[in-house]
């Protein structure tokens, strides 16, 4: 190829590279996004006469930034409330688990152009607390995020990763939705992408197990396959335990062919276990619910059967009417539900099951079980310091000096309160506020400034819910649910001064984020309000700052 071949074949790709943007495109305060050809999609922000562009794709999923909100400096992603700052596209708020790409721009007058070819880099350097050493009890999600977030934003020291799994750390939560339905392969599921540990230099040590936790210490005691026992100590320690399925008191409830669903393991074992067999899933909660969409979209089990003593699904998350939803939903893809009895039993040998008998004498034919009834925190390792209904800990997650309790073990005080909850998010934002508190980052929100948020996905519809009510049953519906189409306020109380403390949402994302932001900003909307047609997305946008 001739010289000038070269030069007008790079002149296309740089052509390629370069976005043109009308700068009153953008009001001020606001964004836009633009899709590419490609399949790319560019964000590009405004404050006043300052503009920044990003990458536009949610790195968590790849929802289109522009189709959220923007409040104050953040932007909120419509799907999993991840948040970016407007401004250089910095990680505020998980599920998301790392900061927006961020582009250069050339100032053209009345036009912007966005060099996509042109990266700004935003890394931090690892050049603070050199000298010390971080411990890491637990691989799940609250363990995996302190870690991550510590190596990106300049945590300069040793970090130990002690998980007792034989997998480096992955995205649980997706166990129950894409991953036993078939459609996403173990390794999309690792969270940072392979080879995560080393290339962030972190020590990551599977199959082991933390047999002592002394707090008084910073130190722990691991249990090594020689049978000998080693101590290490850390200048801060994280113990990130997570929770395990409860296991009901029924006969035959550790029969072969019965399971529960927390590690891949379970997940795996699951998906080879159900193909031409009756499967039934006890528990109406949303792992259940999860389970009985994913295995009836793998389409491999004869029939699917719900067992649950209430008269609903997820009876202490979403109103009766939502529920009916879901039900109806379920039942048009084969699932069938049996609702106001229990298991007496599950029936057959050691080598299988053979059936389930219920609670009112009735019996299911069954050649795999499914428990889906609920966890417990994992916290007898820290047993002296324990509360009843999990760890005692501070705005920032530290039980004691350089000692810190996250995740499904840690009852900590948030936006909503003193508590205690097992949401994926939760746990990535408990890593979050650890990473800060340990480097000392005055200017980090600390879990008191956040609140919990979690999602189902059932056969390609995603259920958002942002909050945490006492009860469902207190609310305000908008929309229709049988349309799958809805959000519902709800609140603890009847009064008319009381304000939402949660909200569920099927479709209207931008104003579950909204209600989300007034929450977290503690301006949720009171019933008198909603009821009198309160604008929930104005209002978001003029309480941020």
């Amino acid at each position: 190829m001739s010289q000038t071949n070269n030069n007008q074949a790079d002149d296309k790709i740089a052509a390629k590279n370069l976005v043109t943007i009308d700068k009153s495109d953008i009001p001020d305060g606001g964004m836009k996004s633009y899709k590419q050809e490609d399949d790319s999609i560019i964000l590009v922000t405004r404050d006043r006469d300052e503009f920044s562009a990003f990458d536009g794709k949610c790195p968590h999923a790849g929802a289109d930034l522009g189709e959220g909100l923007r409040c104050g400096d953040r932007v909120i992603c419509p799907w999993h409330h991840g948040s970016f700052d407007s401004r250089d596209g910095t990680l505020l708020e998980p599920v998301a688990m790392r900061g927006l790409t961020q582009y250069e721009l050339i100032d053209e007058g009345a036009r912007l152009v966005v060099d996509t070819a042109a990266k700004i880099d935003n890394r931090t350097a690892n050049d603070k607390l050199t000298d010390t050493h971080t411990i890491i009890v637990g691989g799940g999600g609250a363990g995996f995020m302190t870690a991550n977030q510590l190596r990106h934003t300049g945590y300069g020291g040793k970090i130990t990763l002690i998980s007792a799994d034989n997998k480096a750390p992955y995205n649980r939560p997706l166990l129950s939705k894409a991953f036993l339905a078939g459609q996403m392969d173990e390794g999309k599921l690792i969270l940072g992408g392979s080879n995560w540990a080393d290339r962030n230099n972190i020590d990551l040590r599977l199959n082991q197990r933390v047999s002592e936790i002394l707090p008084n210490e910073n130190a722990i005691i691991i249990e090594n396959n020689n049978g000998d026992n080693e101590k290490q100590s850390a200048d801060f320690l994280v113990v990130a335990t997570g929770a395990e399925p409860k296991i009901p008191p029924f006969k035959g409830a550790d029969l072969a062919s019965v399971f529960t669903l927390r590690s891949m393991d379970d997940a795996k074992a699951i998906k080879g276990a159900t193909d031409n067999k009756n499967v039934v899933i006890v528990g109406t909660g949303f792992i259940g619910m999860e389970a009985a969409a994913a295995l009836s979209q793998a389409g491999e089990a004869t029939s699917i059967t719900v067992v649950g003593r209430s008269a609903r699904v997820m009876s202490n998350i979403v109103s009766e009417a939502v529920s009916n939803a879901l039900i109806k939903l379920h039942e048009e893809n084969g699932v069938r539900f049996v609702f106001g009895t229990g298991v007496e039993s599950i029936d057959g040998d050691s080598s299988h099951v053979s059936g389930v008998t219920l609670s009112d004498g009735s019996t299911l034919a069954a050649d795999v079980v499914v428990l889906g009834t609920g966890v417990a925190p994992r916290t007898e390792l820290l047993n002296e310091v324990n509360d009843p209904d999990g760890v005692q800990v501070d705005e920032h997650l530290q039980l004691r000096d350089g000692v810190y309790a996250l995740g499904d073990i840690a009852k900590a005080t948030n936006q909503m309160g003193r508590m205690r909850i097992e949401h994926w998010r939760v746990a990535l934002q408990h890593g979050m506020v650890t990473a800060a508190a340990i480097l000392n980052k005055d200017n980090d929100h600390s879990l008191e400034e956040r609140i919990p948020f979690f999602w189902t996905a059932q056969y390609g519809k995603s259920l958002r819910y942002s909050g945490h009510s006492a009860t469902p049953d207190k609310g305000i519906l908008f929309g229709t649910p049988d349309d799958l189409y809805y959000i519902e306020y709800y609140f603890d109380d009847e009064g008319e001064n009381t304000r939402a403390s949660a909200a569920s949402s099927l479709g209207r994302d931008k104003e579950l984020i909204a209600f989300s932001e007034l929450l977290r900003r503690g301006h949720a909307p009171t019933r008198a309000q909603i009821n009198a047609g309160f604008d929930i997305i104005e209002q978001a946008h003029a309480l941020s700052p």
